[in-house]
Parts: C-alpha cells; sequence; structure tokens
C-alpha cells in the first residue's frame, strides 16, 4: 500500500476516534448504568432530564438544582445530565422517548399528561386556581396525588409537580381586556382538549404546536399570539414581537415530573432514596424560585420592552370568569366528581381579587 493511502487512512481513523472521544465528553449519558446488574462496571449512574425550556425559567432551574442536589447527596456517584430546550426531543415527542427509555427524566406541562388520562384536565380549566398559594395547595395535596398516581397505569412514576404559575395572554391584535377581544385571533396553545375549547369560547382559533416553534409563528404572522407564563414570555422573548400583553391569570402551568417505571424499579433502594430526597428539596425551591422569577421578570419586560401592558380588573375578571364558566359543566364528567369537588372547595376558599 502506498504511504500516502496509509496516511490517508490513518487521518480517517484518526477522525474518527476523534468524534467518538468527543461524543463520550460530552454526552457520557448515552448508556445507563443500573446498580445492582452492573455494579463495579462503572463508578457513576447517569440519568438523562430532557425538557425543552430555557435554562433561566423556573423549571429549568429546578432541573438545574436537582442534579446539584443528587450530585451532593451520592457524593457524585449518581449524575442527573440535563438537555434544556428541547435538544433532545421536543414537547410533543418526549413522552414516548421516556416511554421507550430513550431519556430517564422528563417534565412535560401537565396540559400534556390530558393525551393519557382526562383526568389531568382540571388543571387546564380557566381560572382553576385564583391565585399563586391556590396552586401550591392545589398541585400539592389531593389534587396533585391523584394526578401523580394516574400515571402508574401508563408506566410512568410520578415524581413531583413543578408549579410555574399562572398564564397571561400576549398578541398582535389588541389591546385584549374583555374576552369578546379575542374573536377572530389565532393563538398557538399547548396540546390540551380543554384550553382549545376555552379558546374556541371566546371564538378565536387555537392552534396545538410545540412551545419551541411559538416564536417563529408569531414573527412568520402565522399566529396572532399564545398564551404563558411571565417567565416563558420572557425566556423565550416574545415580547419582543408582540404588541400587547394582559395580565389575565387565566390558566396554570405547571410541570409534572416523572421517570419510566421499569427504569425506576431496576435502581437500587439507596438510589431511589437519594433521588426522592432530591426531589422533595428541589420542590420545594421551586414553590419560592417560581413566584419570584415571574415578578422579576414582569418587572424586566417592564423596563426593558415597549409592548403595552393591562392588567385585569377584578370586574374584568369576573367577566371573564363568567364567559367560560360552562367549560366546568362540559368537562366536569369526564375529569370525574372527585377531582371537580376537590377543585371547586379549593378555589371557595380563595378569592380572585386577591
Amino acid at each position: 500500500m502506498k504511504k500516502t493511502s496509509i496516511a490517508a487512512l490513518l487521518l480517517v481513523i484518526s477522525a474518527v476516534l476523534a468524534v467518538y472521544i468527543g461524543y463520550q465528553k460530552f454526552f457520557p449519558q448515552a448508556e445507563l448504568p443500573y446498580d445492582d446488574d452492573q455494579e463495579g462496571l462503572s463508578d457513576q449512574i447517569v440519568f438523562k432530564f430532557s425538557h425543552v425550556v430555557a435554562e433561566n425559567t423556573p423549571k429549568g432551574q429546578a432541573a438545574a438544582k436537582f442534579a446539584e442536589l443528587v450530585d451532593k447527596k451520592s457524593n457524585g456517584t449518581i449524575q442527573i445530565v440535563v438537555f434544556p430546550n428541547g435538544s433532545l426531543y421536543s414537547d410533543i415527542e418526549e413522552i414516548s422517548a421516556l416511554k421507550d427509555e430513550q431519556v430517564h427524566l422528563i417534565a412535560p406541562s401537565t396540559s400534556k399528561l390530558g393525551m393519557l388520562s382526562a383526568e389531568w384536565g382540571v388543571l387546564d380549566l380557566p381560572f382553576a386556581f385564583p391565585n399563586y398559594e391556590a396552586i401550591i395547595k392545589g398541585v400539592h395535596g389531593p389534587i396533585g396525588e391523584k394526578l401523580l398516581q394516574s400515571l402508574e397505569k401508563e408506566g410512568l412514576k410520578g415524581l413531583a409537580h413543578w408549579p410555574n404559575g399562572l398564564k397571561q395572554i400576549t398578541t398582535n391584535k389588541g389591546p385584549v381586556i374583555e374576552p369578546e377581544d379575542l374573536a377572530g385571533q389565532n393563538f398557538r396553545i399547548m396540546q390540551s382538549d380543554i384550553i382549545q375549547a376555552q379558546y374556541g369560547l371566546l371564538g378565536a382559533v387555537a392552534q396545538q404546536e410545540s412551545f419551541n416553534s411559538t416564536f417563529n409563528l408569531i414573527e412568520e404572522g402565522k399566529v396572532d399570539g399564545e398564551e404563558n407564563t411571565i417567565s416563558n414570555i420572557y425566556s423565550r422573548k416574545f415580547y419582543t414581537v408582540q404588541k400587547h400583553l394582559t395580565i389575565t391569570e387565566h390558566g396554570y402551568l405547571g410541570y409534572a415530573v416523572m421517570m419510566n417505571q421499569d427504569v425506576w424499579d431496576r435502581q437500587s433502594e439507596e438510589t431511589q432514596q437519594i433521588l426522592l430526597e432530591a426531589m422533595e428539596e428541589t420542590t420545594a425551591w421551586n414553590d419560592e424560585n417560581a413566584h419570584k422569577l415571574n415578578e422579576e421578570q414582569l418587572a424586566l419586560i417592564k423596563e426593558n420592552s415597549s409592548i403595552q401592558i393591562h392588567e385585569l380588573s377584578g370586574p374584568e375578571k369576573q367577566r371573564w370568569i363568567k364567559k367560560l364558566n360552562p367549560l366546568y359543566e362540559e368537562y366536569g364528567e369526564v375529569i370525574g366528581k372527585e377531582l371537580m369537588e376537590n377543585l371547586r372547595e379549593l378555589r371557595e376558599s380563595y378569592s380572585f381579587e386577591d
């Protein structure tokens, strides 16, 4: 063989090795070693945590906090490698990826879980939670516990609820003050029949599209607006391509953290305990951090943006509630009597004007 051919072959081999070594360096979680079956073969257990939002959002920061706590509690023997911004899977793909064990932890929006069980729709009902305090009481109480248990029949283990906050409306056709102001507008929404029905009742057209496509949809004029928490509006810069923001607080947005049940069952009791303890601490931390972050980032939007902001008054909000109330009767039977009663009791213990 000629020297030039040998040299070329060596260059190809070197390039392949470089790519492989680089992949192992930056993606060491490609394989998941389990405690019992592979004891002694690896110094670390590595879990891939995939989510679709930015790192400076409540979910992004909570995922990083969880990884930090797991590393600390396990003395570095368990690693949570976080993939933000939909870098592995979109919000539409991630549940299937979890079931197929392509990832090991996800935290999808609860709105997307209606495809697994109609019970999750209770969190999508309009004005389900009068304020953030009611959210915390709801998702960490009987309502949240029952919903996490419903994942078992899908082969999934629900670990926690991570609230983000209450949703607001942004649009290029505004201002939006009365429910009738949305008539004829086109909105990007999450995958939820109940959210779709809300916009239908308001005379608007709703498109169920992935979160990561939202900015482009607005920028290209394919939708007039969207609904989201302030932290998502801020982190994805929706306020830079929208003219109007209305503080409606009309809906809940939060996440259910989960694992594949088979993956969970293959872990040792020690690993399970470390994960549970870290998750409990992260959840308590997120409850405070999410609310704080939404308030801080609303202030930043006001300071750095020309978007016009309107906050619904008490009477204005009551008109929205009255307009959307028929959905409670329409979906109550599908969601279930027990959850609807839990929600009714919670709503009656708070005021929408607080």
